[in-house]
Formats: structure tokens, C-alpha cells, sequence
């Protein structure tokens, strides 16, 4: 099993395009896992995970409903936002400049074939990061994702969560709200679910920014202990 994983920091990338990116390295893991089954063969399969900013855009799965997008078409355009419906599961969410969006693109085969636990873990990553900076985070029964204050009045949501995976190769991934325009929020019913707040890291620690530098490297750290992972950092033709 290649336990190895290519990194790669895209920056400011925009949404479709990275989908696209993410669509041709799923598609070569997949292809190649064909290619080992058809031919007798055992080459390794490649693992990458990508951390991407992307500039304003909303974004609906496929278990999501319209009703949740609170703005059309000209409104979108007011707002510098654009909006796609995509192959992930969840339901609508917003990404932008200073949310850390993660998208590992993985062969479970070289890890673990388990889909909840994957969620977990990835759950377990952002949990052990933001308890780094003293934010107690956890789980909220039945919904993905990372929260604050589960069960209370005051229950927020600080990480989006939603995967698709086929033969056991994984895309999409995680959105952690660090230094987010939470305002952007407020077009949405974020995943779906009415009533409870969104929240990012700078509000939670009372700062106006928080070095997404120096989370992103916590990620990477708890994301190799929890998944007994090596990252390479290596470039990748995008």
C-alpha cells in the first residue's frame, strides 16, 4: 500500500477549474486501478491532497435542494459570487477567500475501505487542529462536519464537510472557516439546516487574522498521525 501523499498548495484557484484538476487526478487513480485489476499488474497507486482557497462561490450537492440558495442569478452577480451544483455529497455551502478548503484525493485501497471512518478522520483532523488554539470542537450527532457548542442555543458551525468517493478513490473534502467573510453566509442555508450559526476561527480566537500559514502545517501534522500518512510535497502539472 503507498502510503505516500503529493501535496500541493493551488493558492487562490477558482472553483471550476480546481473541480476539473480534482476530476483529472481522480480519474487517473481510477484508470490505473482498472489497468492492475484488467492486466494482473500492481503498480502503486498515487494519493494527492490539494489546500485551495477559491474566490466566492456557492456550491450544491446532490442530496441539496434550490430552496437553500437564497439568491438568483443577478443577485450572484452583485455579490462576485457563482454558484455550481456539483458531485459531492451534502447539501449547499459557500466557499471564499480565507476559508482553507482541503481536498484529498485518495486511494482508500492504500489506507482503509471505509467511508465513515474516512469522515471521521477527516472530522478527527480539524477537531485536534482547532484544539491547538484552545477552540473545543466536536462532532453533532447525524450531521457532518465540525461544530461548537453542540446541543446548545449557541451551536456553530466552523468546518464543511462533503465527499464523493468511487471505487474506493475519494474527492472533495473539507472547508474551514479561518479568516472568513461570514457575512457571505447569510445568502445560504448553510447544508441545509435552519437555525444554527456559522463561525470561523479569527471570530472564535477575537483576532482579526489568524496565520493560515502556520494552521495549514497543523493540518498536514494531524492529518499523517491519523491516517499514518507521508506528504510530499511535490509539484503537480495544474
Amino acid at each position: 500500500m503507498n502510503k505516500t501523499v503529493q501535496l500541493q498548495d493551488l493558492g487562490l484557484k477558482d472553483y471550476k477549474d480546481t473541480w476539473d484538476y480534482q476530476e483529472d487526478l481522480f480519474k487517473q487513480i481510477v484508470d490505473l486501478k482498472i489497468q492492475n485489476r484488467r492486466e494482473g499488474t500492481q503498480i502503486p497507486t498515487p494519493n494527492y491532497f490539494l489546500f485551495v482557497e477559491h474566490p466566492h462561490v456557492y456550491t450544491l450537492g446532490k442530496s441539496g435542494h434550490m430552496s437553500n440558495m437564497l439568491l438568483d442569478e443577478e443577485q450572484l452577480k452583485e455579490k462576485g459570487a457563482t454558484f455550481y451544483k456539483i458531485n459531492r455529497g451534502g447539501d449547499i455551502t459557500y466557499h471564499g477567500p480565507g476559508q482553507i478548503v482541503g481536498y484529498p484525493i485518495l486511494d482508500l485501497d492504500n489506507f482503509f475501505t471505509d467511508i465513515h471512518k474516512y469522515l471521521r478522520f477527516l472530522e478527527e483532523v480539524i477537531i485536534l487542529t482547532l484544539s491547538e488554539y484552545g477552540v473545543a470542537s466536536e462532532r453533532s450527532p447525524g450531521e457532518t462536519g465540525v461544530w461548537l457548542d453542540v446541543g446548545t442555543p449557541f451551536a456553530r458551525k466552523i468546518c464543511a464537510m462533503g465527499v464523493r468517493a468511487s471505487r474506493w478513490v475519494t474527492m472533495h473534502g473539507f472547508a474551514l472557516n479561518v479568516n472568513a467573510n461570514l457575512g457571505y453566509f447569510d445568502n445560504i442555508i448553510p447544508c441545509g439546516i435552519r437555525g444554527k450559526a456559522v463561525t470561523s476561527l479569527n471570530v472564535e480566537l477575537a483576532v482579526k487574522t489568524v496565520d493560515e500559514i502556520e494552521l495549514k502545517a497543523k493540518i498536514q501534522k494531524h492529518f499523517c498521525e491519523l491516517f499514518e500518512a507521508e506528504f510530499i510535497v511535490k509539484p503537480i502539472e495544474y
